[in-house]
């Protein structure tokens, strides 16, 4: 997943070209999902080292710094299947993607930034997010984790989480 593109007009970034680049990065079974920088591909490289590729491919080619989430399809059906929130409105449900586990989670000064019935729940380098009035009125954001977690983050619609599953090679 890469964040921060081919949002609200900046940082375009053509699906087909970046596909082009995963493919002369030497990753197989490319398929992106949306324009928001959604990528998924089969690779035998470690994450770390694909994290750093396509990093440093993308700056080359776009000429703009990107931050890059990479997740396996076993870390992505954990993901799913552990979800504290299957009773809930799936159509209200969002997952943040953190660079890292936190070292520290202050979980008092999380809970404060909560409003209404939201709800959140931190498991290792995912948070799992209930927003019943919508991600983009809730204060618990990407920048908002960034900031009182010490971690790089973004965030995708439970649904989006889902289908970039299904997409995934075997």
């Amino acid at each position: 997943m890469l964040r921060g593109i081919n949002v609200g007009g900046n940082r375009k970034v053509s699906m087909q070209i970046l596909r082009e680049r995963y493919e002369s990065l030497g990753f197989d079974n490319i398929n992106t999902y949306v324009q928001s920088g959604n990528v998924v591909f089969s690779t035998s490289a470690n994450a770390t080292k694909t994290k750093e590729l396509i990093e440093k491919e993308v700056k080359q080619t776009f000429g703009f710094d990107v931050l890059v989430f990479i997740r396996t399809r076993d870390e992505l059906t954990e993901l799913l299947e552990n979800s504290p929130f299957k009773r809930k409105d799936e159509g209200k449900l969002h997952v943040t993607f953190l660079s890292d586990k936190p070292a520290n989670i202050p979980i008092n000064e999380l809970n404060k930034a909560r409003t209404g019935a939201e709800e959140f729940s931190i498991s290792r380098r995912e948070i799992y997010l209930f927003c019943p009035n919508g991600y983009g009125a809730t204060k618990l954001s990407n920048g908002f984790f960034e900031k009182k977690l010490n971690v790089t983050a973004t965030t995708r619609n439970w649904r989006t989480v889902n289908t970039l599953l299904t997409m995934l090679p075997d």
